[in-house]
């Protein structure tokens, strides 16, 4: 997609690997970085390594969604989902922006950055605030979202994300030749209903695969901000 082409970064080398860190954090109430991104890229390196020495943080929840518009220019994406881009978009429509980006980091549902420099990252990163909202729990296989005040109906969001390093040897593309590291890659996205300030009890689909992590968003609308979260 060319506005994919000419939005992105120039560098086409990774950020050199800063030592992973962890902050501790209340995962009834984390801050989420959201990074839109494809190994077909050449410009995502530096902004997957930022995500990935923050994805331990306890306060945060740090999620890979990888796009699929990259697949056409030689090198398919294995984790790209038609859904993640179809979320990019959500976004972008819902703040006015004509475009979408790789890569593209948005926080707390609002705030985007191109993501790839340290510094502007750390500094983001720094000054968010963590997600308020509504408690959310999860008891006797319901999903719990408790009352609180909303201006219009939220998207309530399951995740499940891979915790795992995955190194991916690139074979074609713009990173043709290169192992790009991912962590936190997001394998599902499910919209499970909407919630409108009423306490709200949903069935919560069991998770297949023990290794994964999951963890429930609230989202203003069709790709508003983040209204609150849980790391699960």
């Amino acid at each position: 997609m060319l506005v994919a082409l000419a939005l992105a970064g120039c560098s086409a080398q990774p950020a050199p690997k800063a030592a992973e860190v962890d902050v501790p954090g209340d995962p009834r109430h984390p801050k989420v970085v959201e990074l839109f991104q494809s190994q077909g890229c050449s410009s995502c390196p530096p902004a997957n390594a930022n995500l990935n020495r923050v994805a331990n943080r306890g306060d945060l929840l740090a999620l890979s969604f990888a796009v699929t518009y990259w697949d056409q220019l030689g090198w398919k994406d294995k984790f790209a989902s038609p859904a993640f881009t179809q979320r990019q978009w959500d976004y972008a429509r819902a703040a006015g922006r004509g475009n979408v980006f790789t890569p593209q980091m948005i926080f707390n549902g609002s705030k985007v950055d191109v993501g790839g420099n340290p510094e502007v990252f750390d500094r983001i990163v720094q000054d968010l605030p963590a997600l308020g909202g509504p408690a959310i729990d999860v008891a006797k296989g319901e999903l719990v979202v408790g009352p609180g005040e909303v201006p219009r109906p939220a998207t309530v969001w399951l995740v499940r994300y891979d915790p795992r390093e995955q190194q991916v040897a690139i074979k074609a593309g713009e990173n043709r030749g290169r192992t790009l590291p991912h962590r936190n890659i997001v394998t599902e996205l499910t919209n499970l209903g909407s919630w409108t300030g009423k306490e709200l009890r949903l069935p919560f689909p069991a998770g297949g695969d023990a290794a994964l992590k999951t963890a429930i968003l609230l989202q203003s609308g069709p790709g508003g901000p983040l209204i609150g979260a849980r790391k699960l």
